[in-house]
Protein backbone atom coordinates (compact mmCIF):
# COMPACT_ATOMS: atom_id res chain seq x y z
CA UNK A 1 0.00 0.00 0.00
CA UNK A 2 2.84 2.39 0.86
CA UNK A 3 4.36 1.92 -2.59
CA UNK A 4 1.02 2.82 -4.23
CA UNK A 5 0.83 6.06 -2.24
CA UNK A 6 4.28 7.27 -3.33
CA UNK A 7 3.22 8.87 -6.65
CA UNK A 8 0.53 10.88 -4.84
CA UNK A 9 3.00 11.95 -2.18
CA UNK A 10 5.45 13.03 -4.88
CA UNK A 11 2.70 14.97 -6.64
CA UNK A 12 1.85 16.81 -3.43
CA UNK A 13 5.55 17.54 -2.83
CA UNK A 14 5.75 18.83 -6.36
CA UNK A 15 2.82 21.18 -5.86
CA UNK A 16 4.41 22.38 -2.63
CA UNK A 17 7.68 23.04 -4.44
CA UNK A 18 5.90 24.94 -7.20
CA UNK A 19 4.30 27.06 -4.49
CA UNK A 20 7.77 27.72 -3.07
CA UNK A 21 8.88 28.83 -6.50
CA UNK A 22 5.96 31.23 -6.80
CA UNK A 23 6.69 32.64 -3.37
CA UNK A 24 10.45 32.62 -3.36
CA UNK A 25 11.74 31.87 -6.86
CA UNK A 26 15.29 31.18 -7.81
CA UNK A 27 17.72 28.33 -7.30
CA UNK A 28 19.50 27.43 -4.13
CA UNK A 29 23.15 28.45 -4.11
CA UNK A 30 24.18 24.87 -3.52
CA UNK A 31 22.60 21.50 -2.81
CA UNK A 32 18.91 21.51 -3.76
CA UNK A 33 17.31 23.33 -6.66
CA UNK A 34 13.81 24.63 -6.01
CA UNK A 35 13.00 25.52 -9.60
CA UNK A 36 14.09 24.44 -13.05
CA UNK A 37 12.60 26.20 -16.02
CA UNK A 38 14.30 23.65 -18.25
CA UNK A 39 17.40 23.83 -20.41
CA UNK A 40 17.38 24.42 -24.17
CA UNK A 41 20.66 25.01 -26.00
CA UNK A 42 19.34 24.30 -29.50
CA UNK A 43 20.88 26.80 -31.94
CA UNK A 44 22.63 28.48 -29.00
CA UNK A 45 25.94 26.57 -28.94
CA UNK A 46 29.01 28.07 -30.57
CA UNK A 47 31.03 25.12 -31.84
CA UNK A 48 34.47 26.63 -31.48
CA UNK A 49 36.63 23.82 -30.06
CA UNK A 50 37.83 20.66 -31.81
CA UNK A 51 36.44 17.54 -30.17
CA UNK A 52 39.01 16.03 -27.84
CA UNK A 53 39.46 12.32 -28.61
CA UNK A 54 40.64 10.28 -25.62
CA UNK A 55 43.99 8.72 -26.47
CA UNK A 56 44.32 4.97 -26.78
CA UNK A 57 45.95 3.70 -23.60
CA UNK A 58 49.46 2.41 -23.99
CA UNK A 59 49.94 -1.25 -23.10
CA UNK A 60 52.63 -3.91 -23.07
CA UNK A 61 52.68 -7.69 -23.18
CA UNK A 62 54.41 -9.23 -20.17
CA UNK A 63 56.41 -12.46 -19.96
CA UNK A 64 53.19 -14.42 -19.33
CA UNK A 65 51.59 -13.11 -22.51
CA UNK A 66 49.19 -10.78 -20.67
CA UNK A 67 48.31 -7.35 -22.02
CA UNK A 68 49.16 -4.90 -19.24
CA UNK A 69 47.69 -1.41 -18.83
CA UNK A 70 48.57 1.22 -16.23
CA UNK A 71 45.98 3.69 -14.98
CA UNK A 72 46.69 6.53 -12.58
CA UNK A 73 43.69 8.07 -10.82
CA UNK A 74 44.50 11.61 -9.74
CA UNK A 75 43.06 15.00 -8.93
CA UNK A 76 43.44 17.74 -11.51
CA UNK A 77 42.36 21.13 -12.81
CA UNK A 78 41.04 22.09 -16.25
CA UNK A 79 40.04 25.29 -18.02
CA UNK A 80 36.86 24.11 -19.78
CA UNK A 81 35.82 27.52 -21.12
CA UNK A 82 39.16 28.97 -22.21
CA UNK A 83 38.78 31.96 -19.89
CA UNK A 84 41.41 31.09 -17.31
CA UNK A 85 39.02 29.67 -14.72
CA UNK A 86 40.42 26.34 -13.53
CA UNK A 87 37.86 23.75 -12.48
CA UNK A 88 38.85 21.21 -9.83
CA UNK A 89 38.52 17.79 -11.48
CA UNK A 90 39.73 14.20 -11.37
CA UNK A 91 40.80 11.84 -14.11
CA UNK A 92 42.83 8.82 -15.14
CA UNK A 93 46.29 9.64 -16.55
CA UNK A 94 45.13 13.24 -16.94
CA UNK A 95 42.99 15.95 -15.44
CA UNK A 96 39.61 14.75 -16.77
CA UNK A 97 38.26 11.40 -18.03
CA UNK A 98 40.78 8.74 -19.02
CA UNK A 99 42.37 6.98 -21.98
CA UNK A 100 40.54 4.37 -24.03
CA UNK A 101 41.63 0.85 -23.15
CA UNK A 102 41.48 -1.63 -26.04
CA UNK A 103 41.88 -5.41 -26.05
CA UNK A 104 40.88 -8.37 -28.21
CA UNK A 105 38.61 -11.21 -27.26
CA UNK A 106 40.71 -14.05 -25.88
CA UNK A 107 43.44 -11.80 -24.48
CA UNK A 108 44.32 -11.92 -20.81
CA UNK A 109 44.59 -8.40 -19.47
CA UNK A 110 46.01 -6.79 -16.35
CA UNK A 111 45.15 -3.24 -15.32
CA UNK A 112 47.40 -1.70 -12.68
CA UNK A 113 45.21 0.99 -11.10
CA UNK A 114 47.20 3.40 -8.95
CA UNK A 115 45.19 5.65 -6.64
CA UNK A 116 46.75 9.10 -6.27
CA UNK A 117 43.49 10.73 -5.18
CA UNK A 118 43.13 12.16 -1.70
CA UNK A 119 40.54 9.49 -0.83
CA UNK A 120 39.84 5.87 -1.64
CA UNK A 121 38.14 4.86 -4.88
CA UNK A 122 37.42 1.82 -7.06
CA UNK A 123 37.28 1.10 -10.80
CA UNK A 124 34.36 -0.91 -12.18
CA UNK A 125 34.52 -2.36 -15.71
CA UNK A 126 30.97 -1.55 -16.79
CA UNK A 127 29.60 -4.19 -19.19
CA UNK A 128 32.57 -6.53 -18.82
CA UNK A 129 32.12 -10.25 -18.15
CA UNK A 130 34.74 -11.11 -15.54
CA UNK A 131 35.18 -12.65 -12.07
CA UNK A 132 33.48 -10.82 -9.21
CA UNK A 133 36.82 -10.24 -7.47
CA UNK A 134 37.99 -8.28 -10.53
CA UNK A 135 34.72 -6.39 -11.08
CA UNK A 136 35.74 -3.23 -9.22
CA UNK A 137 32.55 -2.82 -7.25
CA UNK A 138 32.26 -1.41 -3.74
CA UNK A 139 34.03 -4.46 -2.26
CA UNK A 140 37.24 -3.74 -4.20
CA UNK A 141 38.20 -0.34 -2.83
CA UNK A 142 41.68 1.09 -3.42
CA UNK A 143 43.37 3.03 -0.65
CA UNK A 144 45.13 6.32 -1.43
CA UNK A 145 48.64 5.45 -2.55
CA UNK A 146 47.75 1.81 -3.24
CA UNK A 147 47.72 -0.18 -6.49
CA UNK A 148 45.01 -2.66 -7.49
CA UNK A 149 45.85 -5.06 -10.32
CA UNK A 150 42.79 -7.00 -11.52
CA UNK A 151 43.42 -9.61 -14.21
CA UNK A 152 40.98 -11.52 -16.38
CA UNK A 153 40.53 -13.06 -19.82
CA UNK A 154 38.38 -11.00 -22.18
CA UNK A 155 35.64 -13.38 -23.28
CA UNK A 156 32.80 -11.53 -24.96
CA UNK A 157 31.94 -10.06 -28.37
CA UNK A 158 33.34 -6.79 -29.69
CA UNK A 159 31.66 -3.93 -27.84
CA UNK A 160 31.94 -0.41 -26.46
CA UNK A 161 32.28 -0.75 -22.69
CA UNK A 162 33.42 1.78 -20.12
CA UNK A 163 35.03 2.09 -16.71
CA UNK A 164 34.26 4.30 -13.72
CA UNK A 165 34.50 4.29 -9.91
CA UNK A 166 31.91 2.40 -7.87
CA UNK A 167 32.43 3.30 -4.18
CA UNK A 168 29.21 2.77 -2.23
CA UNK A 169 27.62 6.12 -1.43
CA UNK A 170 30.19 8.13 -3.43
CA UNK A 171 29.87 7.00 -7.05
CA UNK A 172 28.04 10.12 -8.22
CA UNK A 173 30.72 12.39 -6.79
CA UNK A 174 33.62 10.46 -8.32
CA UNK A 175 32.04 10.26 -11.78
CA UNK A 176 30.90 13.91 -11.67
CA UNK A 177 34.48 15.02 -11.05
CA UNK A 178 35.55 13.21 -14.23
CA UNK A 179 36.66 9.67 -13.39
CA UNK A 180 35.54 7.61 -16.39
CA UNK A 181 36.79 6.21 -19.69
CA UNK A 182 36.04 3.74 -22.49
CA UNK A 183 37.13 0.10 -22.81
CA UNK A 184 36.79 -1.23 -26.35
CA UNK A 185 36.68 -4.96 -27.04
CA UNK A 186 37.60 -6.21 -30.53
CA UNK A 187 36.97 -9.60 -32.13
CA UNK A 188 37.37 -11.33 -35.48
CA UNK A 189 33.71 -11.10 -36.50
CA UNK A 190 33.60 -7.33 -36.10
CA UNK A 191 36.99 -6.96 -37.83
CA UNK A 192 35.70 -8.83 -40.90
CA UNK A 193 32.85 -6.36 -41.50
CA UNK A 194 33.21 -3.27 -43.75
CA UNK A 195 32.63 -0.81 -40.88
CA UNK A 196 34.49 2.40 -40.02
CA UNK A 197 37.21 1.47 -37.51
CA UNK A 198 40.06 3.98 -37.69
CA UNK A 199 40.02 5.27 -34.14
CA UNK A 200 39.74 9.03 -33.96
CA UNK A 201 39.25 9.35 -37.73
CA UNK A 202 36.04 7.59 -38.78
CA UNK A 203 35.46 5.67 -35.52
CA UNK A 204 35.05 8.25 -32.77
CA UNK A 205 34.09 8.01 -29.08
CA UNK A 206 31.42 10.48 -27.97
CA UNK A 207 31.17 10.60 -24.16
CA UNK A 208 28.30 12.95 -23.28
CA UNK A 209 28.05 14.44 -19.78
CA UNK A 210 26.09 17.37 -18.36
CA UNK A 211 27.63 19.73 -15.83
CA UNK A 212 26.82 23.03 -14.13
CA UNK A 213 29.46 25.58 -13.26
CA UNK A 214 29.63 28.15 -10.48
CA UNK A 215 30.71 31.72 -11.12
CA UNK A 216 34.33 30.88 -10.34
CA UNK A 217 34.30 27.94 -12.73
CA UNK A 218 33.84 25.05 -10.29
CA UNK A 219 31.48 22.14 -10.86
CA UNK A 220 28.19 22.94 -9.11
CA UNK A 221 26.00 20.08 -7.95
CA UNK A 222 22.40 21.15 -7.46
CA UNK A 223 19.68 18.58 -6.97
CA UNK A 224 16.04 18.63 -7.91
CA UNK A 225 13.74 18.85 -4.91
CA UNK A 226 10.70 17.37 -6.59
CA UNK A 227 11.73 14.22 -8.45
CA UNK A 228 15.19 13.99 -6.84
CA UNK A 229 16.82 12.09 -9.71
CA UNK A 230 20.21 13.65 -9.16
CA UNK A 231 22.23 16.41 -10.75
CA UNK A 232 21.00 17.94 -14.02
CA UNK A 233 23.54 20.28 -15.55
CA UNK A 234 22.99 23.05 -18.09
CA UNK A 235 26.27 22.64 -20.01
CA UNK A 236 27.32 19.60 -22.04
CA UNK A 237 30.85 18.25 -22.06
CA UNK A 238 31.61 15.89 -24.94
CA UNK A 239 34.83 14.00 -24.26
CA UNK A 240 35.41 16.87 -21.82
CA UNK A 241 34.98 19.52 -24.55
CA UNK A 242 32.55 22.46 -24.39
CA UNK A 243 31.10 23.43 -27.79
CA UNK A 244 32.87 20.69 -29.80
CA UNK A 245 33.13 20.12 -33.52
CA UNK A 246 34.50 17.08 -35.36
CA UNK A 247 36.24 17.36 -38.71
CA UNK A 248 34.95 14.48 -40.85
CA UNK A 249 37.04 13.32 -43.78
CA UNK A 250 35.12 10.17 -44.81
CA UNK A 251 31.66 9.64 -46.26
CA UNK A 252 30.58 7.73 -43.18
CA UNK A 253 31.57 8.10 -39.56
CA UNK A 254 30.95 5.75 -36.67
CA UNK A 255 30.05 7.45 -33.40
CA UNK A 256 30.35 5.41 -30.20
CA UNK A 257 27.83 7.19 -27.96
CA UNK A 258 28.06 6.87 -24.19
CA UNK A 259 25.62 8.55 -21.84
CA UNK A 260 28.22 9.28 -19.17
CA UNK A 261 25.93 11.58 -17.18
CA UNK A 262 24.95 10.81 -13.62
CA UNK A 263 21.20 11.31 -14.03
CA UNK A 264 20.16 12.83 -17.37
CA UNK A 265 18.59 10.97 -20.32
CA UNK A 266 19.40 11.92 -23.91
CA UNK A 267 17.41 11.36 -27.09
CA UNK A 268 20.09 11.54 -29.78
CA UNK A 269 19.51 12.38 -33.42
CA UNK A 270 20.52 14.98 -35.98
CA UNK A 271 19.18 18.49 -36.38
CA UNK A 272 17.91 17.76 -39.91
CA UNK A 273 16.38 14.41 -38.83
CA UNK A 274 18.61 12.47 -41.21
CA UNK A 275 18.51 8.71 -40.63
CA UNK A 276 21.50 6.80 -39.31
CA UNK A 277 22.34 3.13 -38.88
CA UNK A 278 22.30 1.83 -35.32
CA UNK A 279 24.83 -1.00 -35.44
CA UNK A 280 25.49 -1.82 -31.78
CA UNK A 281 24.12 -1.43 -28.27
CA UNK A 282 25.70 -2.00 -24.84
CA UNK A 283 27.00 -5.52 -25.41
CA UNK A 284 28.05 -5.34 -29.05
CA UNK A 285 26.85 -5.49 -32.63
CA UNK A 286 23.22 -6.12 -33.53
CA UNK A 287 22.22 -8.97 -35.83
CA UNK A 288 21.35 -6.35 -38.45
CA UNK A 289 21.50 -2.55 -38.46
CA UNK A 290 18.42 -0.57 -37.53
CA UNK A 291 17.62 2.52 -39.61
CA UNK A 292 16.60 5.19 -37.10
CA UNK A 293 16.40 8.94 -36.61
CA UNK A 294 16.53 8.85 -32.79
CA UNK A 295 18.13 6.68 -30.12
CA UNK A 296 17.44 7.33 -26.45
CA UNK A 297 20.08 6.51 -23.84
CA UNK A 298 19.77 6.59 -20.06
CA UNK A 299 22.87 6.92 -17.84
CA UNK A 300 25.37 4.15 -18.55
CA UNK A 301 23.87 3.03 -21.88
CA UNK A 302 25.87 2.96 -25.11
CA UNK A 303 25.02 2.92 -28.80
CA UNK A 304 27.14 2.79 -31.94
CA UNK A 305 25.73 4.64 -34.93
CA UNK A 306 27.01 5.18 -38.48
CA UNK A 307 25.97 8.42 -40.18
CA UNK A 308 26.54 9.51 -43.78
CA UNK A 309 27.63 13.08 -44.57
CA UNK A 310 27.91 15.12 -47.77
CA UNK A 311 31.03 17.07 -48.83
CA UNK A 312 31.30 20.50 -47.24
CA UNK A 313 28.20 20.27 -45.05
CA UNK A 314 27.82 20.91 -41.34
CA UNK A 315 25.32 18.87 -39.34
CA UNK A 316 24.58 18.94 -35.63
CA UNK A 317 24.15 15.95 -33.36
CA UNK A 318 21.33 16.94 -31.05
CA UNK A 319 19.39 15.60 -28.08
CA UNK A 320 15.69 16.39 -28.24
CA UNK A 321 13.35 16.08 -25.27
CA UNK A 322 13.58 12.47 -24.01
CA UNK A 323 10.50 10.34 -23.44
CA UNK A 324 10.58 9.72 -19.69
CA UNK A 325 7.07 8.26 -19.61
CA UNK A 326 6.65 9.70 -16.13
CA UNK A 327 4.16 12.56 -16.46
CA UNK A 328 4.17 16.34 -16.20
CA UNK A 329 6.34 16.79 -13.10
CA UNK A 330 9.05 14.47 -14.41
CA UNK A 331 8.99 16.23 -17.77
CA UNK A 332 9.38 19.61 -16.12
CA UNK A 333 11.74 18.79 -13.28
CA UNK A 334 13.64 15.67 -14.41
CA UNK A 335 14.83 16.85 -17.80
CA UNK A 336 11.94 15.61 -19.91
CA UNK A 337 11.67 18.94 -21.73
CA UNK A 338 15.36 19.67 -22.11
CA UNK A 339 17.09 19.92 -25.50
CA UNK A 340 20.77 20.20 -26.32
CA UNK A 341 23.00 20.72 -29.30
CA UNK A 342 25.75 18.16 -28.69
CA UNK A 343 28.36 18.04 -31.45
CA UNK A 344 28.84 19.58 -34.87
CA UNK A 345 30.11 17.38 -37.70
CA UNK A 346 32.10 19.38 -40.28
CA UNK A 347 32.52 17.45 -43.51
CA UNK A 348 35.55 18.19 -45.65
CA UNK A 349 35.06 19.44 -49.20
CA UNK A 350 36.41 16.11 -50.47
CA UNK A 351 35.53 12.92 -48.59
CA UNK A 352 37.22 9.53 -48.72
CA UNK A 353 34.69 6.93 -49.90
CA UNK A 354 33.28 4.58 -47.25
CA UNK A 355 31.58 1.23 -47.86
CA UNK A 356 27.88 0.98 -47.12
CA UNK A 357 26.86 -0.55 -43.82
CA UNK A 358 26.19 -4.25 -44.47
CA UNK A 359 22.62 -5.52 -44.17
CA UNK A 360 23.64 -8.21 -41.68
CA UNK A 361 26.20 -7.86 -38.94
CA UNK A 362 26.72 -10.77 -36.54
CA UNK A 363 24.52 -13.74 -35.72
CA UNK A 364 22.80 -13.47 -32.35
CA UNK A 365 21.72 -16.58 -30.51
CA UNK A 366 18.45 -15.86 -28.78
CA UNK A 367 18.04 -16.92 -25.16
CA UNK A 368 15.03 -19.20 -24.71
CA UNK A 369 13.04 -17.84 -21.75
CA UNK A 370 11.34 -21.22 -21.50
CA UNK A 371 14.66 -22.69 -20.36
CA UNK A 372 14.86 -20.36 -17.35
CA UNK A 373 15.30 -22.14 -14.04
CA UNK A 374 14.34 -19.04 -12.06
CA UNK A 375 12.11 -16.01 -12.64
CA UNK A 376 12.67 -13.00 -10.40
CA UNK A 377 10.76 -9.76 -9.95
CA UNK A 378 12.64 -6.62 -8.96
CA UNK A 379 10.53 -3.62 -7.96
CA UNK A 380 12.23 -0.21 -7.98
CA UNK A 381 10.65 2.44 -5.73
CA UNK A 382 12.00 5.34 -3.71
CA UNK A 383 15.61 4.41 -3.04
CA UNK A 384 15.08 0.67 -2.61
CA UNK A 385 14.66 -2.52 -4.63
CA UNK A 386 11.96 -4.88 -3.39
CA UNK A 387 11.66 -2.66 -0.34
CA UNK A 388 15.28 -3.15 0.71
CA UNK A 389 18.09 -0.63 0.71
CA UNK A 390 21.60 -1.72 -0.18
CA UNK A 391 23.58 -3.49 2.56
CA UNK A 392 27.22 -4.36 1.95
CA UNK A 393 27.02 -7.46 4.14
CA UNK A 394 23.79 -8.89 2.67
CA UNK A 395 23.67 -11.17 -0.40
CA UNK A 396 20.19 -10.82 -1.84
CA UNK A 397 20.20 -14.01 -3.91
CA UNK A 398 22.38 -16.56 -5.67
CA UNK A 399 22.35 -17.49 -9.36
CA UNK A 400 23.58 -20.96 -10.30
CA UNK A 401 26.30 -21.40 -12.89
CA UNK A 402 25.17 -22.72 -16.29
CA UNK A 403 21.55 -21.64 -15.80
CA UNK A 404 19.22 -19.16 -17.46
CA UNK A 405 17.15 -16.68 -15.49
CA UNK A 406 14.35 -14.28 -16.39
CA UNK A 407 14.07 -11.05 -14.43
CA UNK A 408 11.04 -8.80 -14.53
CA UNK A 409 12.22 -5.34 -13.55
CA UNK A 410 9.58 -2.69 -12.86
CA UNK A 411 9.60 0.92 -11.71
CA UNK A 412 6.59 1.21 -9.39
CA UNK A 413 6.92 4.87 -8.42
CA UNK A 414 6.66 8.06 -10.45
CA UNK A 415 10.37 8.79 -10.61
CA UNK A 416 12.61 7.86 -13.57
CA UNK A 417 14.94 4.92 -12.88
CA UNK A 418 17.02 2.55 -14.94
CA UNK A 419 18.49 -0.90 -14.35
CA UNK A 420 22.07 -2.13 -14.68
CA UNK A 421 23.43 -5.57 -13.84
CA UNK A 422 27.09 -6.56 -13.47
CA UNK A 423 28.77 -9.66 -14.97
CA UNK A 424 26.28 -10.54 -17.72
CA UNK A 425 24.70 -9.06 -20.80
CA UNK A 426 20.96 -9.69 -21.10
CA UNK A 427 18.35 -9.77 -23.85
CA UNK A 428 15.18 -7.73 -23.51
CA UNK A 429 12.15 -9.98 -23.95
CA UNK A 430 9.41 -7.36 -23.64
CA UNK A 431 8.61 -3.84 -22.49
CA UNK A 432 5.17 -3.46 -20.91
CA UNK A 433 4.21 -6.75 -22.55
CA UNK A 434 5.20 -5.67 -26.07
CA UNK A 435 8.17 -6.74 -28.19
CA UNK A 436 11.22 -4.54 -27.64
CA UNK A 437 11.99 -1.77 -30.16
CA UNK A 438 15.02 -2.18 -32.47
CA UNK A 439 17.36 -0.28 -30.15
CA UNK A 440 16.69 -2.88 -27.42
CA UNK A 441 17.03 -5.90 -29.70
CA UNK A 442 20.71 -6.59 -28.99
CA UNK A 443 22.81 -7.39 -25.95
CA UNK A 444 22.23 -4.98 -23.09
CA UNK A 445 23.49 -4.41 -19.57
CA UNK A 446 21.53 -1.21 -18.83
CA UNK A 447 17.93 -0.32 -19.69
CA UNK A 448 15.58 2.54 -18.87
CA UNK A 449 12.60 1.86 -16.60
CA UNK A 450 9.64 4.11 -17.29
CA UNK A 451 7.10 4.06 -14.44
CA UNK A 452 4.70 1.11 -14.47
CA UNK A 453 6.18 -0.40 -17.65
CA UNK A 454 7.73 -3.75 -16.67
CA UNK A 455 10.83 -4.82 -18.59
CA UNK A 456 11.44 -8.57 -18.86
CA UNK A 457 15.03 -9.65 -19.53
CA UNK A 458 16.74 -13.02 -19.96
CA UNK A 459 20.37 -13.78 -19.04
CA UNK A 460 22.69 -16.75 -18.70
CA UNK A 461 25.26 -17.28 -15.96
CA UNK A 462 27.98 -19.30 -17.64
CA UNK A 463 31.01 -19.18 -15.35
CA UNK A 464 32.93 -17.09 -12.76
CA UNK A 465 31.25 -18.65 -9.75
CA UNK A 466 32.22 -17.35 -6.31
CA UNK A 467 29.94 -17.84 -3.29
CA UNK A 468 31.56 -15.05 -1.27
CA UNK A 469 32.17 -12.09 -3.59
CA UNK A 470 29.03 -10.48 -5.03
CA UNK A 471 28.13 -8.65 -8.20
CA UNK A 472 25.80 -5.63 -8.12
CA UNK A 473 22.46 -4.80 -9.71
CA UNK A 474 21.16 -1.27 -9.32
CA UNK A 475 19.71 1.91 -10.71
CA UNK A 476 22.39 3.71 -12.73
CA UNK A 477 21.03 7.15 -11.88
CA UNK A 478 23.97 7.52 -9.55
CA UNK A 479 22.22 9.55 -6.85
CA UNK A 480 19.71 6.69 -6.51
CA UNK A 481 22.49 4.09 -6.47
CA UNK A 482 24.38 5.97 -3.77
CA UNK A 483 21.19 6.34 -1.72
CA UNK A 484 20.69 2.56 -1.59
CA UNK A 485 18.89 1.50 -4.81
CA UNK A 486 21.25 -1.44 -5.25
CA UNK A 487 21.43 -5.14 -4.41
CA UNK A 488 23.99 -7.93 -4.49
CA UNK A 489 24.03 -11.43 -5.95
CA UNK A 490 26.59 -14.20 -6.22
CA UNK A 491 27.07 -16.91 -8.83
CA UNK A 492 27.45 -20.35 -7.26
CA UNK A 493 28.10 -23.91 -8.38
CA UNK A 494 25.11 -26.28 -8.52
CA UNK A 495 24.13 -27.17 -4.96
CA UNK A 496 26.45 -24.57 -3.44
CA UNK A 497 25.13 -22.03 -0.93
CA UNK A 498 26.11 -18.36 -0.89
CA UNK A 499 28.73 -17.35 1.62
CA UNK A 500 29.34 -14.03 3.29
CA UNK A 501 30.61 -10.92 1.50
CA UNK A 502 34.04 -9.60 2.46
CA UNK A 503 34.03 -6.99 5.21
CA UNK A 504 33.04 -3.61 3.77
CA UNK A 505 36.08 -2.03 5.36
CA UNK A 506 38.43 -4.20 3.29
CA UNK A 507 40.70 -2.41 0.82
CA UNK A 508 42.14 -3.84 -2.36
CA UNK A 509 45.63 -3.19 -3.60
CA UNK A 510 49.08 -2.78 -2.19
CA UNK A 511 51.12 0.26 -1.36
Amino acid sequence: MAARRRPLVRLLLGLLAVSLVLCCGGVAAGGWAYSRAGTDTVDQVEFTRPLAVPPLAESRVDERGRRVFDLLARDGRRDFHGDGRLTRTAGFDGDYLGPTLRARRGEQVVVNVVNRLTGRTSVHWHGMHLPARMDGGPHQMIRPGATWSPTWTVDQPAATLWYHPHPHGETEDHVYRGLAGLFLVDDDREAALPLPRRYGVDDVPVIVQDRSFSGDGQFRKTRNMINAIGVLGDTLLVNGTVGPYLDVTTERVRLRLLNGSTARLYNFGFADDRPFDLIASDGGLLARPARLTRVQLSPGERAEIVVTVEPGERVTLRSIAPDLGAGFLADRFAGGRDRFDVLQLRAADRLTPSPAVPGTLVPMERIDPGSASVTRRLEFAGRAINGQSMSMDRIDFAATRDTTEVWEVVNIDGTPHNFHVHDVQFQVLSVAGAAPPPELAGWKDTVYLAPQRPVRVAMRFTDHSDPDVPYMYHCHLLYHEDAGMMGQFVVVEPGQRPGRPPAHSAHAGHG
